[in-house]
């Protein structure tokens, strides 16, 4: 039995290799029938990517006809079923945010899930905390704001890299000291897998913030794990987090810098702030399914599985989760099996 777990670690590690996303992934559409459909999808913050709950989002027919209404969960989720094949427009509002509209074609597969980001009221951004991120960001130019926001759409709804990338570098030419922005830009170099860029601009969003916006220094400490610096990049991702306490992603980089030196403990406890902060990113059950495969907790690494396959139920990687999935059940049916057998008598 030692012999075999130790293959069953070993495999189950290579098919659930940690993978780094920028944003979260969005929750897909279900079709029902041959004539019905079903749209899902999540509603966050457009500042801080974090999930909203509690958000009223109206399905409106052509011509304004209300067809339903439903609330965001806790993880920012709602899900309409049921939907004919058309056209529809779906608004978003939310005390303290101005209310958020798009289209969408529902029907085989042409509505496949999205996330709506809504841009908080000036009056909420002022009152948020009042941090010295907001203010700041609340200083820039009015174009440069608005080509952020759009740089976000498109790469975040539209996956549009580089369209998004185009608005965002448009917006630090308005405006060279917007810090946010450049780690915006840093972010997407990530995604397209241009780490020297992602660093050059993580690097000049740490500089104009004089080491003051937690992000870009989280974005940085990312870089440096995935160079395999993992005791530097974890002590930069914990000066990220000591500016930026409430930022998920931050934690789940953590957890993926202690896992890497082997800490599973503090992996663990990162990865479940990270899951505490952001529920509904399929990416931290992931993280917390390669914890629970070094603990040898089978039952809490398929809850992990199960989990990611309902927030990612056709992603790339749902096949080799089904497929571990398979093999976790098997294993835990086995041990069940020589339990009951050494059992005193």
């Amino acid at each position: 039995m030692g012999r075999l777990s130790v293959r069953f670690c070993i495999c189950c590690c290579l098919c659930l290799c940690l993978v780094r996303l920028a944003v979260p992934s969005s929750a897909g559409a279900f079709q029902f029938g041959t004539d019905l459909y079903g749209i899902s999808g999540r509603v966050c913050d457009e500042q801080t990517q974090q999930a909203i709950s509690r958000v009223e989002v109206t399905l409106r027919e052509p011509g304004g006809v209300m067809r339903e209404q439903v609330v965001t969960n806790e993880s920012g989720r709602f899900d309409f079923g049921s939907i004919n094949h058309g056209s529809y427009e779906i608004t978003a509002s939310a005390a303290g945010y101005e209310s958020a509209s798009t289209s969408v074609a529902v029907g085989r597969g042409s509505a496949r899930g999205m996330t709506i980001y809504l841009k908080r009221t000036k009056q909420s951004e002022e009152a948020a905390s009042g941090s010295t991120v907001s203010a700041h960001e609340l200083s820039m130019p009015k174009k440069a704001r608005d080509l952020v926001y759009s740089g976000k759409q498109k790469i975040f709804y539209g996956k549009n890299l580089q369209g998004g990338l185009e608005d965002l570098e448009a917006a630090v030419a308005v405006a060279p000291d917007y810090y946010e922005a450049y780690y915006q830009i840093g972010m997407t170099y990530l995604q397209l897998s241009k780490r020297d860029e992602a660093e050059k601009n993580f690097r000049k969003s740490i500089e104009l913030s004089k080491d003051k916006y937690g992000e870009a220094v989280i974005g940085m400490g990312t870089i440096l794990v995935d160079k395999a610096d993992n005791g530097g990049g974890e002590k930069m991702i914990r000066h990220g987090l000591e500016l930026s306490p409430n930022f998920w992603l931050g934690y789940y980089e953590l957890g993926r810098a202690c896992l890497a030196e082997n800490h599973v403990a503090d992996a663990k406890k990162a990865g479940e702030q990270a899951r505490s902060l952001m529920p509904g990113a399929a990416i931290v059950y992931r993280l917390l399914a390669n914890v629970h495969i070094r603990e040898k907790d089978y039952p809490a690494l398929l809850e992990d599985i199960d989990t990611f396959l309902k927030l990612e139920p056709d992603s790339a990687s749902s096949t080799q989760a089904k497929a571990m999935r398979a093999q976790v059940v098997q294993k835990i049916h086995d041990e069940k099996i020589v339990t009951a057998n050494t059992a005193p008598q």
